[in-house]
């Protein structure tokens, strides 16, 4: 079908939308509730085949501007979302300037001839931290769909592209772009009361059941845009509770990253004299950036990081454990990937290289590995080693982050499931480096096997409610 023929079809049959809309009042809802879990409000929006604009206005945008080639659905937009701007345009010829958080892509790519010419007109719209995200019908359901299009319970659509999720993350990259995750979505699009719900936020998230959902859908991001720069500026922050033997091998080891390091130590009411050696270590070092917070009544490693992030001043945030248990030679690699544009949240993994023979004990590696699987999971990005303190990212990213907390709530006092869960709430690009895990030489562990197991145990479960009932 020629692209006149097509919009002809698309003008004639936008008024009937809503009407058939009513019909799938279910279905529509949950499109736009997985949408508005995936887009945080107050972002800018850019939707490319927007229809009558009801998706795009129920992300609820700082600013959206709706594209879509029929001037009927355009029109009806307009009229409805005045708050908006629509634009009539095709999809392989934009006509609109400047860059957005998120491109909107939904069941377009379906209908288009050049899906890559489509893609790579993007690039000019996106970022290095645009997220796209595209989500197309499984093919598995056009016998349903096309008895549905024939019963008068869904609008007729012209033949479309076949599209698994294989062929759009293909194309993606051959358009410049990286895949950060991709899932399915809606097992049963008809609301039968409590059946719907179970299926949809349980057995919909099930492996393999999965891939038998209506809706799959992929978030990427622009990977030819990323910056490569040598010059950030890094805050390594480095809790510490009666760790005075490590300190100065803290200082002296951490390298001089980008274009200036500060190491900022934030003490958990040590009795060892651990803030009389950082004290010291300050005078001795006079050439470092040191500074000294006392974390006060706060309690935990989750609150002692964050109070130094609030108190760094570098464009990149580093954690480094003050047990030296990771080398903190190990940190300019982190700093690189982060750097280079590899990833935008760099999780150490301690899980590559041999250990020394007491670093870990054998009952904590049992537990890693097993909530490394849970988590990988429940993430939709590869976490191989979830309790590995260091972690590294851009601080624009990590307000984001603390912007969103009240998603999660104050649950995580590892401070390291808060970042994780964040991370991947945003769906910034997670990857993990390899570090060289050693024995500690100084102190005693602060981590309880047992009862901090049962806390990643509950806090697995939030992250299910969380991030999978949504």
């Amino acid at each position: 079908m020629s692209t006149s023929d097509l919009r002809a079809y698309h003008d004639a049959v936008a008024a009937e939308r809503d009407r058939r809309k009513r019909r799938n009042r279910y279905y529509h809802q949950e499109v736009r509730r997985l949408y508005a879990f995936l887009i945080p409000p107050g972002s800018s929006v850019l939707e490319v085949g927007c229809d009558t604009g009801d998706l795009l206005a129920s992300v609820r945008p700082s600013f959206g501007v709706g594209i879509d080639f029929s001037r009927s659905a355009i029109k009806i937009a307009q009229s409805r979302y005045p708050y908006l701007h629509f634009i009539v345009s095709e999809a392989e010829c934009l006509s609109v300037r400047g860059t957005f958080d998120y491109v909107i892509l939904s069941g377009l790519l379906g209908e288009v001839s050049d899906i890559q010419g489509v893609l790579e007109q993007l690039q000019g719209v996106t970022r290095p931290d645009t997220r796209i995200i595209v989500d197309q019908y499984n093919y598995l359901w056009e016998p349903l769909l096309r008895f549905g299009e024939a019963v008068g319970l869904k609008t007729p659509q012209r033949i479309q592209n076949w599209l698994p999720l294989e062929d759009i993350a293909n194309l993606l990259f051959l358009a410049g772009y990286e895949v950060i995750r991709r899932s399915y979505r809606f097992l049963l699009p008809k609301k039968v009361p409590l059946i719907a719900l179970f299926v949809n936020r349980c057995l919909a998230r099930l492996p393999f059941v999965r891939k038998l959902c209506l809706v799959q859908f992929i978030v990427a991001r622009n990977a030819k845009g990323a910056t490569i720069s040598e010059g950030y500026s890094c805050s390594v922050v480095i809790p510490c509770r009666n760790e005075r033997g490590n300190i100065e091998g803290a200082v002296a080891r951490t390298p001089e990253m980008g274009g200036r390091t500060e190491l900022i130590f934030v003490d958990g009411n040590s009795t060892d004299g651990t803030v009389e050696e950082i004290q010291r270590v300050m005078r001795d070092f006079p050439d470092r950036d040191v500074k000294l917070i006392h974390q006060g009544e706060g309690k935990g490693k989750g609150d002692a990081v964050r109070k130094g992030f609030a108190a760094a001043t570098g464009d990149v945030l580093m954690i480094l454990d003050a047990d030296l248990t990771v080398p903190p030679e190990d940190l300019p690699r982190f700093y690189r990937t982060l750097a280079e544009g590899k990833g935008e949240f760099i999780n150490g993994s301690r899980l590559v290289y041999p250990m020394e023979q007491k670093a870990m004990r054998a009952l904590n590696l049992l537990g890693n590995k097993f909530f490394s699987q849970v988590f990988t999971w429940l993430l939709e990005q590869r976490i191989r080693d979830t309790l590995c303190g260091t972690k590294v990212l851009f601080r624009r990213d990590y307000l984001r982050i603390a912007r969103g907390r009240s998603f999660f709530g104050d649950f995580d006092p590892f401070g390291d499931f808060d970042l994780l869960f964040g991370a991947a709430k945003l769906n910034l690009k997670i990857v993990e480096a390899p570090v060289h895990y050693r024995e500690r030489t100084y102190g005693a562990t602060n981590i309880s096997r047992f009862r901090h197991g049962w806390l990643l145990l509950k806090m697995s479960w939030l992250a299910f409610r969380k991030l999978k009932l949504n």
